[in-house]
């Protein structure tokens, strides 16, 4: 780049793409909803206020894209059953706070669980070689994370450590949502770093059966807005395909050692994601090759010792299934911020970093600076 700098916050960038995405919206003539099913991307997107910047007729959908608020119920509750049994608990901060059928890992430990929060595989293993204790990852997020995963299970971990996978694989997912009868989606923005791993082609049997075409983009504010203006103008021209918006990262083939791992360690069985569907090859569970480090195999957890307690009044009114599949967004819900707020959640999207309720509760959801412009 004849030793330019790239440069991904420019404001008159910013300003050129949303220009040009506002005239690809008009030139549809219609409103047109796009789905991304990253939780980084909604980071970006709110945090940056991208969503004043983007036509009123485009809609774009956050889909289900944070692990932690994909995790369903019962497996919080393996974690909870396992923790309040007496086996120490290594997993993400983020998924403290889920609520299972009637606890959460939080609720666990306050009633005497041993629950380590790290941020790696590789810091719960340093965890179990440094005890006699036995040791449980709970294990979570999509293939990017179970990489990790599978990384330590195949470098000869210690007897008292054990995995309990609850590792989701993104693209079945994709097909549920533009299967839904109800999906208004018309293409997808794909995650950059998961397409780090799996390349841009496993997207391609996606696109040549639903005829919607995928865009995948990197995390800046001009990635996001370069990315939708890809999504946009192949939606306008009738051109459903696969376009690599995220080049200096991720490759058509992705990362043949990593898929290698994954797929060595893991293998996708269908299972629910919390509040949406039952998703065909959806889940990540440990092969028979790795049945002495699963801890499903090692332990005998009965979830079932929970279903004498009442769950919480308030988790019927949640609505985050619905959100996550693109149907409604967090000000739909009746408990956003008020009764469901990050100190008290009472769904899963508003527990993590990556979850649309707790995004839009710390960035203020969708700005409208109408106001804004009036006033100057």
């Amino acid at each position: 780049m004849n030793g330019a700098r790239l440069k991904f916050r420019d404001p008159e960038l910013a300003k050129s793409l949303a220009a040009t995405l506002a005239k690809l919206v008009d030139d549809i003539g219609r409103p047109v909803a796009v789905m991304h099913v990253c939780g980084s991307h909604e980071q970006a997107i709110a945090k940056f206020g991208l969503r004043s910047m983007f036509p009123k007729n485009l809609n774009v959908i956050m889909g289900p894209g944070c692990p932690v608020c994909v995790t369903d119920v019962p497996e919080v509750d393996e974690g909870v059953v396992l923790a309040g049994n007496g086996v120490r608990i290594a997993t993400y901060g983020d998924m403290l706070r889920v609520p299972g059928t009637v606890r959460s890992l939080s609720d666990a430990q306050a009633l005497g669980a041993k629950i380590d929060v790290v941020y790696s595989p590789a810091q719960a293993v340093d965890i179990a070689r440094k005890t006699d204790e036995d040791i449980v990852f709970f294990a979570t997020g999509f293939e990017t994370t179970a990489v990790a995963t599978a990384a330590v299970i195949v470098s000869d971990p210690p007897k008292n450590f054990s995995v309990l996978s609850a590792h989701k694989y993104i693209p079945p997912a994709m097909e549920i949502v533009a299967e839904m009868p109800e999906s208004r989606v018309e293409g997808f923005l794909a995650a950059g770093h998961a397409a780090t791993i799996t390349g841009t082609a496993i997207f391609e049997p996606f696109v040549e059966r639903h005829k919607l075409p995928v865009v995948v983009a990197g995390f800046e504010p001009l990635d996001i807005l370069a990315g939708l203006v890809e999504l946009v103008t192949l939606i306008r021209n009738g051109t459903p395909r696969v376009v690599n918006a995220f080049p200096r990262c991720v490759s058509r083939e992705g990362n043949l050692n990593a898929q290698e791992l994954l797929w060595r360690v893991f293998r996708p069985i269908g299972g629910r994601w919390r509040g949406i569907a039952h998703v065909p090859n959806g889940n990540l569970r440990l092969r028979d090759e790795y049945a002495h480090v699963d801890a499903r195999r090692k332990y005998e957890i009965n979830v079932t010792a929970l279903w004498d307690f009442s769950p919480p009044q308030l988790a019927n009114q949640c609505i985050c299934g619905d959100i996550m599949a693109g149907i409604r967004n967090p000000i739909d819900c009746r408990l956003f911020n008020k009764e469901c707020v990050p100190e008290t959640p009472v769904g899963a999207c508003m527990v993590s970093n990556e979850g649309t309720c707790k995004i839009w509760h710390l960035y203020g959801g969708v700005p409208d600076l109408s106001a804004l412009e009036v006033a100057s």
